[in-house]
């Protein structure tokens, strides 16, 4: 005897049999009841993540980099434009052939000008090459580097030059050690004069921007500003005193 159903409750409809060849787990998902909770809605959208995100820095430029980070890159790049360009091995050839002509003059009487000129042309190519090496110019914009170096390697081999011609000329007679410091500071203004070439060569295809020096307009500029002051308008007219009620 099956039993009653109890009063107020829906009959439910007997199941199906299953069809044959109908294997047991789908018979089993579709006896499931469909849930009556609502499903969740499914967002397109990517939630935003809680970490910051580091942007992408351009590499032939410094970008928003700051503190050690920028510095970092500006040696990184200026060692770079120093070194692949040559003027890194133009300047320590002339550097070391200078150094060695100073060694050999040291222990021979000479005339103190041509020791002057090859200190004052040691110490400017040290000033520029520690210069480069450490990207100190990258920090003071205000002076135009390639310029100053370039009118500083035309200025070397000019007075390398006047070197050599004036320690020929100052002796009849020279010994080994001052012929071989002669040569060098020779080499010396030729490496000079080479840094010169490679220098003219990357300028070559470049135009100056214009505008460059111009200051950029402030920021907090009054709609006015910069106009001359308004002329003042001229007083007017007094009025005639009225007569009074009663009066003629």
């Amino acid at each position: 005897m099956a039993p009653k159903a109890a009063k107020g409750a829906k009959p439910q409809p007997a199941s199906a049999p299953p069809p044959p060849g109908a294997k047991p787990e789908e018979v089993k998902k579709d006896d499931k009841e469909p849930s009556d909770k609502p499903q969740k809605a499914v967002k397109d959208d990517k939630e935003p993540s809680d970490k910051p995100q580091k942007a992408v820095q351009p590499k032939h430029e410094v970008g928003t980099r700051k503190g050690c980070r920028r510095y970092r890159w500006e040696l990184r790049d200026s060692n770079r434009e120093f070194w692949l360009l040559g003027h890194a091995e133009m300047k320590i050839l002339s550097l070391g052939c200078l150094i060695a002509a100073m060694i050999l003059l040291s222990s021979l009487t000479v005339h103190p000008i041509l020791k002057l000129i090859i200190t004052m042309e040691i110490s400017i190519f040290s000033f520029f090459i520690l210069l480069y090496s450490f990207a100190i110019h990258r920090y003071i914009p205000f002076i135009l580097w390639p310029i100053s170096d370039l009118f500083n390697d035309l200025i070397a081999c000019v007075f390398l030059v006047g070197a050599v011609v004036f320690a020929v000329r100052s002796r009849r007679s020279m010994n080994l050690h001052y012929l071989l410091a002669v040569i060098l500071i020779g080499v010396a203004g030729l490496f000079a004069f080479i840094d010169v070439c490679l220098q003219r060569n990357h300028y070559r295809g470049k135009r100056t921007k214009k505008h460059m020096l111009v200051p950029p307009p402030g920021k907090d500029k009054g709609p006015q500003e910069g106009k001359g002051p308004e002329p003042a308008k001229p007083p007017e007219p007094a009025k005639p005193p009225q007569p009074a009620k009663g009066k003629k």
